[in-house]
């Protein structure tokens, strides 16, 4: 019909403002969440993506959910999970499908849950999931493991389950990240305590061999270490004496020093300053300074060896 509602006879507009009216209160029903203020929270908490649970739960009805998708207003990333259109895809909406994606129970963990604790700087390229040992799913693009987590090595953060912070770190097998957690996030009681939880996995060997290290502070190991990687060179003395300070290492003929540090978690403000302080007065009596710590010494012994080996070829090097 063309022309505006006035140029109809009576009858004819009733008939239309009730047909508008009624096209009006069909499209509420498919638009609009029953708890609108839930619904806007839920996603701001969860960068856009959203399960059909969490929408039924909202107040939507399947067939909501299916007009939101046909409008453009969702768009699925994976089986029952949604994105809302405005809200970008990123690493946080890919790991958030992957595990709401995965069912009941699923978490994340490994890389991914040390990523999304803020122990990782990146994103792993492939985000990995635990879910229960008796279901079985296959997706492409996820690591998936089955395995019955205790519940007290889970929590939500932002949102998404994630293994909590002593297990993340365990299972990492990753010293440098340990290191980092015992500074910030979690003390090594915590760490034992998990570990006690979980002896029968796969990893605890590791993750026992690293604890061992940190509840010590590695500065022994990492000295032994030292030797270790060193032994094939020539020139060089451990404990020597220089003015008021004794140095780990010295290639004397060199003029060079090289300082060891154990984990950093073990050192306090007021021994870095006396590290700072010794280093500089060793640098203004003429000697150069390398200094490695247990991870690097642990985790690279050919590459320090090179390092040091180029270092002591230079005592003839103008300084």
């Amino acid at each position: 019909m063309d022309g505006t509602l006035q140029d109809y006879p009576r009858s004819a507009r009733v008939a239309l403002q009730s047909q508008r009216s009624r096209n009006q209160s069909a499209l509420d029903s498919v638009s609009l969440p029953v708890d609108q203020r839930q619904f806007a929270e839920l996603l701001a908490i969860q960068d856009g993506v959203i399960s059909m649970k969490q929408a039924r739960e909202c107040g939507l009805s399947d067939d909501a959910i299916q007009w939101r998708l046909d409008a453009g207003l969702w768009h699925s990333l994976t089986r029952g999970v949604y994105l809302v259109a405005g809200h970008p895809r990123s690493h946080r909406t890919r790991l958030r499908a992957a595990v709401m994606g995965a069912g009941r129970d699923a978490v994340a963990h490994g890389a991914s849950a040390a990523w999304w604790h803020g122990l990782r700087a990146t994103a792993p390229s492939r985000p990995t999931i635990t879910i229960p040992s008796k279901r079985w799913i296959d997706r492409t693009g996820i690591d998936v493991r089955r395995r019955n987590l205790n519940f007290c090595d889970i929590e939500q953060v932002l949102g998404l389950s994630v293994t909590k912070v002593p297990l993340t770190v365990l299972e990492t097998g990753d010293s440098l990240l340990m290191d980092r957690a015992l500074q910030t996030q979690v003390t090594l009681e915590d760490l034992q305590e998990t570990h006690e939880r979980n002896l029968r996995y796969a990893g605890s060997a590791k993750a026992a061999e690293l604890l061992t290290v940190a509840a010590t502070g590695g500065r022994s190991e990492a000295e032994r270490l030292f030797h270790r990687i060193i032994g094939p060179l020539v020139g060089w003395r451990a404990q020597v004496p220089i003015g008021p300070y004794q140095v780990d290492v010295a290639f004397e003929a060199a003029r060079l020093i090289i300082e060891v540090d154990g984990w950093r978690w073990h050192k306090d403000a007021a021994r870095n300053s006396d590290d700072l302080r010794r280093q500089n007065y060793l640098m203004n009596l003429g000697w150069r300074v390398l200094r490695y710590d247990w991870h690097r010494l642990n985790n690279e012994p050919e590459a320090v060896l090179a390092e040091v080996e180029e270092a002591a070829k230079m005592q003839n090097a103008p300084r």
